[in-house]
C-alpha cells in the first residue's frame, strides 16, 4: 500500500501543478472544447503508473506479478491520485477560475477517469510476468 500512496500522491501533485502551469499559459476549463496543449496532462498518470508499477513488481513482488495483482494495484495509485487531484480541481476551480464551474469540468473528470482505467489496463498486462496465471 506504500507504493500505491506514494505514486499517487506524485499523480496528485503534478497534476495540481500542471492546473497552475495551464493557468499561467492562459487556459481555463471552459464548455469550448479541449486545447491541444491539455493532452499533455495524459502524461501524468501513464508515467507515473508505469513506474509505480514497475517498482511494485520489482520490489514487492520479487519480480513476478500476475494480471489482476497489477491490475489492482494501478487501480490504488488511480485512486489515491484522484482523489487528491478532484479535491484540488473543486477548490481551484472555486478560487482561481472565475470563468469557469464545476459543470465545465465534470466532463473532463469523466475523461480523466475513462484514460485512467485504459492506461491501467495497458500497464498491466505490460508488467504481467506470470502469463499462465490469472492472479
Amino acid at each position: 500500500m506504500k507504493n500505491a500512496i506514494i505514486c499517487g500522491l506524485i499523480i496528485g501533485v503534478l497534476s495540481i501543478v500542471w492546473m497552475f502551469i495551464m493557468r499561467a499559459l492562459g487556459f481555463s476549463p471552459q464548455i469550448s472544447g479541449v486545447k491541444p496543449i491539455e493532452f499533455v496532462s495524459l502524461l501524468i498518470p501513464l508515467i507515473v503508473l508505469y513506474f509505480g508499477l514497475k517498482s511494485y513488481r520489482n520490489h514487492e513482488c520479487k519480480g513476478n506479478i500476475g494480471f489482476l495483482e497489477a491490475l489492482f494495484q494501478c487501480f490504488k495509485i488511480l485512486l489515491i491520485g484522484g482523489i487528491i487531484t478532484v479535491a484540488a480541481a473543486i477548490i481551484y476551480i472555486d478560487e482561481f477560475a472565475k470563468d469557469g464551474t464545476i459543470q465545465d469540468f465534470s466532463g473532463r473528470v469523466f475523461g480523466a477517469l475513462l484514460v485512467g482505467i485504459l492506461f491501467s489496463l495497458g500497464v498491466s498486462v505490460l508488467f504481467t510476468s506470470k502469463p499462465n496465471k490469472v492472479d
